[in-house]
């Protein structure tokens, strides 16, 4: 198999334990493809926590689930020198959980500042510091982390520069009647039959396939509407009266290169070895929606930062 089939049999393997999900275990996927990291947005119970076990389950790799909690310290995650006196040294390094390959960061938003910036100086530098020694982490890393966007009691919501970290934020909305129907039906044969082997693919292909992934040509004229688009969102009004009320802040070159990164990453798992306008408009309200700082007239109004992108898509010419 090709590295594209294995990455496709990756993705029917999550979608057979997560139903009704299919496009938004795409975009985890596309996520992993970029080596970004990836926050997940939905309320409880729409197998967010469920996706990324299952993720672990079809590759070949480790997990790590941290649930975010008020008293969480740094430490907790990085790890930290305990005192060995059996030891040749008496301090030794024992590292947290940060040290896996897919990190769950269950609830990101519940635990103080001090702890999110520990793991996302994780996310950013791919290494940690303690006790003044560098430890590096594993070659294949990636941070999921999940937030509910209805609870705000004993939250610290994740501030705009570290929300930038993240590649991509995914909502997960709600299944469709008919799928309801196959979630039931799936948990309840889980709980009669015995889980089946699963073969899961070699972390080497994810490797493999992001070599691919770097050879994807973006001619320019899909460069000029990757730049228009984030263009639009630092000068709204250049692009309408309505965006120019709803915009207070727009993205940073960090979205000019994530929404470079993941419609090449679209495009390879379509089969094509060029970038479309169409795998641009794709993935860029999962690229922008947190990068994008609405005003408080959009507040109000109840204009949500996915319409602000409907109407920046609709504002910012395509290249014929």
């Amino acid at each position: 198999m090709t590295n594209r089939e294995q990455i496709q049999a990756l993705i029917k393997g999550m979608s057979e334990n997560i139903i009704g999900q299919d496009d938004e275990i795409r975009k985890i996927i596309i996520g992993l493809l970029t080596d970004g990291n990836v926050l997940l947005e939905g309320l409880p119970g729409l197998a967010k926590t469920r996706a990324v076990k299952s993720l672990a389950k079809h590759l070949d790799c480790k997990l790590s689930r941290i649930q975010f909690t008020p008293d969480l310290l740094p430490s907790d995650i990085t790890g930290t020198e305990v005192y060995q006196p059996q030891a040749e040294q008496k301090f030794m390094f024992q590292p947290g959980p940060i040290f896996s390959n897919l990190i769950l960061a269950d609830e990101i938003n519940r635990a103080p500042a001090k702890v999110q910036a520990a793991l996302l100086e994780a996310m950013e530098e791919r290494q940690v510091s303690v006790a003044g020694k560098t430890h590096q982490l594993e070659p294949l890393f990636m941070v999921l982390a999940t937030q509910n966007p209805i609870e705000q009691e004993g939250t610290y919501p994740l501030p705009e520069a570290q929300l930038d970290r993240f590649i991509m934020k995914i909502e997960i909305d709600y299944p469709n009647h008919d799928d309801e129907i196959a979630i039931m039906r799936l948990v309840r044969n889980e709980s009669k039959e015995a889980p089946a082997k699963i073969t899961s693919i070699p972390q080497q292909v994810v490797f493999d396939a992001r070599k691919e992934i770097n050879q994807i040509q973006v001619n320019e004229a899909a460069e000029k509407y990757i730049a228009d688009i984030i263009t639009a969102t630092r000068y709204p009004s250049n692009f309408g009266e309505d965006l120019g009320r709803w915009i207070n802040y727009g993205a940073s070159p960090r979205g000019t290169i994530s929404l470079d990164k993941c419609s090449r990453v679209v495009a390879w798992l379509d089969g094509r070895d060029f970038v479309t306008p169409d795998d641009i408009r794709y993935i860029v309200h999962d690229v922008l929606r947190h990068r994008i700082i609405t005003s408080y007239e959009a507040n109000v109004s109840k204009v949500t930062t996915n319409q602000v992108i409907d109407e920046l898509l609709k504002q910012v010419a395509v290249p014929a």
